[in-house]
């Protein structure tokens, strides 16, 4: 009986040993990644070669197929105007369209330039109320301190991890959830990226209203992207707020709430706004379904 019990304690020591070195190489790694890829700015464009795929000019990379789509449009219009004296479809002067043309083919050849703004504008917003934490809590408000914050005020220890404890099943909740905010937000900068090189063909569906919904597509898709970083700040803000007891069962599982709510963030702007999806645990149940 007794070489049982000992077999059983070195198995569950072996075990909390593996998850202490998985949550120590998590907290001391991962964080500071997390924030990278979550609060962005006009920086991740200034890029040497996502600069020449965009086009650095009007003579390559996708600016130059955006601006080939000038003439396109220009033949569309010719014809649409000349079978509208046959079929007496009403449709835009030429004076209008030409109007048109110019104006939303300077926005698209300055698209980058407009999209950098857009960028620099949000991170301005969420920096804003971090730096509102920042001064009414003294901490920085950012994942990389959220983690250290959730391992003291919620009296988790890694060092000394019980993997079959309630402190270690609130730790293992909160790494496998942080981790899967890692692939989630990073997902979400792949598809900025994605949605800036659509900018100038956005700008340029604006010339004829056939085409406009792409334009009201696409910026409804980028802001959703963005707004998420606002939602993400707030909830943080909240999280560095709390001042609970540090012995208290209910302010573990707040900072698990915390940490849910951080995954949903992309669901709620969704539910609010519309656009796209970054979870990425709903595309592989969507793709398991399938």
């Amino acid at each position: 009986m007794e070489n049982t019990n000992n077999i059983t304690q070195t198995i569950i020591d072996t075990i909390n040993t593996i998850f202490e070195t998985l949550f120590a190489s998590i907290d001391n790694n991962l964080y500071s990644v997390l924030d990278e890829i979550t609060f962005i700015n006009s920086d991740i464009l200034n890029d040497s070669n996502f600069e020449k795929l965009f086009g650095t000019s009007t003579s390559n990379g996708i600016l130059l197929i955006a601006n080939s789509l000038l003439l396109g449009f220009l033949l569309y219009y010719s014809f649409k105007y000349l079978m509208s004296h046959i079929t007496y479809h009403k449709v835009d002067s030429p004076f209008s369209f030409i109007i048109k043309i110019v104006v939303f083919g300077i926005c698209m050849n300055f698209s980058f330039f407009i999209v950098q703004m857009l960028l620099d504008l949000n991170s301005n917003i969420s920096l804003a109320i971090r730096s509102l934490g920042e001064n009414l809590f003294g901490k920085n408000i950012c994942f990389s301190e959220l983690i250290n914050t959730i391992n003291t005020k919620a009296s988790i220890d890694t060092s000394s991890l019980n993997i079959f404890s309630i402190d270690g099943l609130i730790k293992s909740t909160l790494s496998i959830s942080l981790l899967s905010l890692v692939f989630s937000y990073s997902l979400r900068y792949i598809m900025v990226k994605v949605f800036v090189l659509l900018a100038p063909f956005a700008f340029i569906s604006l010339c004829t209203d056939n085409t406009s919904w792409f334009f009201k597509s696409w910026l409804k898709n980028l802001f959703s992207l963005l707004f998420i970083q606002i939602i993400v700040s707030l909830v943080l803000l909240i999280l560095f707020s709390l001042d609970f007891d540090d012995t208290n069962l209910f302010n573990k599982f707040v900072y698990v709430g915390g940490i849910y709510a951080l995954i949903r963030a992309n669901t709620f702007v969704r539910e609010f706004i519309g656009g796209i999806s970054t979870n990425v645990s709903q595309s592989v149940k969507s793709l398991i379904h399938k």
